[in-house]
């Protein structure tokens, strides 16, 4: 329910909002902002942790997309039944029907997104890489080997979280994902174009696009540049990726065990590993234990060249694309 602003004690951080039951508080603090969408920081009093607060105004998603909705309340639903130490925690979800707003409360990774926080921290390990790649990969797991499988189908840098104190890496925003089958095939085009797998396009495809895009999250975890940059509009891109030309970053990768396990991940759909079988991949050797020393050099020492920025007007027009 929403309130006024909920009375504090002098110098006490105060509430803008708390939920039905009293439990958890919402603070005017903005974590994130999409077109019908904020997440604020908010608090959860009974274990005394922070969390994420997501704020959906359902008027308006409908009236732009009404489809959206039914893909939100499926992230809602997936997010409730999926327990896994590298997908993002939800835990309370109810309607505000006065106001027209879902809220749902997840749980919150302190340092924000891989891609924001790549690009604060420019000088990191290849190891620390590996660690953040490995679990993508198990969370991706958990994701192809839950029944029903489940594809993310937006797997992306902007979509996974980390907590900077410790390394953890979660996959979130899950409301493009697809329960699929025990043939796991799925049929709509969706996605957003610099990480979407070529058979995306043909509206026909399995859980490995996942893996294409997991290939491309590496990539720009490796460059701190976002795939295909190089290209000045999503028709761009969309022939590029159809005709199977990789983007301009892998080229400069100069580490051959790098760029191999990344073209493992983006080729051909009937060629491509699984989550399982990447897990077991001789690329993640050694980095638990600390045994690869050159695992140890600054992933900019395996990258020629500087991350390719997009266009500032392509940039605009990709925010908060899908392609549905």
């Amino acid at each position: 329910m929403a309130v006024d602003r909920v009375a504090a004690e002098a110098g006490e951080e105060a509430f803008d909002e708390v939920d039905p039951t009293g439990r958890f508080g919402r603070y005017a603090d903005v974590l994130g902002l999409g077109s019908v969408k904020k997440v604020y920081r908010g608090f959860d009093q009974e274990e005394g942790i922070e969390v994420a607060w997501n704020r959906v105004r359902l008027r308006a998603l409908a009236d732009r997309d009404p489809g959206m909705v039914d893909r939100l309340h499926a992230e809602v639903r997936l997010l409730r039944s999926l327990h896994h130490d590298h997908i993002i925690g939800f835990h309370k979800v109810w309607l505000d029907r006065d106001a027209g707003v879902l809220n749902f409360i997840t749980e919150v990774c302190t340092s924000g997104s891989l891609r924001e926080y790549r690009q604060r921290h420019r000088h990191v390990s290849v190891k620390a890489l590996k660690k953040w790649a490995r679990q993508i990969l198990e969370g991706l797991n958990h994701l192809h080997t839950h029944d029903p499988c489940i594809i993310h189908r937006d797997l992306n840098c902007s979509n996974v979280f980390i907590n900077g104190n410790n390394g953890q890496v979660k996959i979130g925003d899950l409301g493009l994902a697809a329960i699929v089958d025990k043939t796991h095939v799925a049929h709509t085009i969706l996605g957003t174009p610099e990480f979407m797998a070529p058979e995306l396009y043909t509206e026909t495809y399995t859980e490995s696009v996942d893996i294409y895009s997991y290939g491309m999250c590496v990539l720009e975890m490796v460059t701190r540049e976002v795939p295909y940059a190089e290209c000045g509009s999503v028709v761009q891109i969309f022939h590029n990726v159809t005709r199977g030309v990789p983007p301009a970053a892998l080229k400069r990768l100069k580490d051959p065990e790098l760029r191999g396990f990344i073209e493992r991940c983006i080729g051909q759909p009937r060629n491509r590993p699984s989550a399982a079988e990447l897990l077991q991949d001789p690329f993640f050797n050694g980095i638990s234990a600390g045994e690869d020393d050159d695992a140890l050099a600054d992933a900019s020492s395996v990258v020629a060249g500087t991350p390719v920025p997009r266009p500032r007007s392509y940039v605009d027009d990709l925010a908060g694309l899908r392609l549905d």
